[in-house]
């Protein structure tokens, strides 16, 4: 069985693997996957954090074991990011996907 980091490494190489814009790169000094050097996700506290909007519903996608990334102490979590824990790994692509189709629309 892939640990969490490696389904992730997958995740990252598969995506990079379909387009030249797509590549690998840091955030927060984690490991994380880029689109025209915009960071769409990354790999955080054995969990998955991706960029999906403030409009995304992860209820509504079936997503019950997730929060908003918060990584600073004295200030509110990012409404943006989404952090997906390892419980749902088996829907990180997909959601990497969405990721990136936002980011694309987003830069047009």
């Amino acid at each position: 069985m892939n640990t969490p980091e490696q389904q992730f490494s997958a995740i990252a190489a598969q995506l990079a693997a379909e387009s030249q814009e797509i590549t690998t790169g840091k955030m927060m000094s984690s490991p994380g996957i880029r689109y025209r050097n915009k960071v769409i996700a990354f790999f955080y506290h054995e969990a998955m954090v991706f960029k999906l909007g403030r409009a995304f519903d992860a209820e509504r996608f079936g997503l019950h074991d997730y929060q908003l990334l918060s990584p600073y102490k004295t200030k509110p979590p990012l409404r943006d990011w989404f952090e997906i824990s390892a419980t749902h790994s088996d829907r990180w692509e997909v959601l990497a996907r969405l990721a990136l189709q936002r980011m694309r629309e987003e830069l047009g």
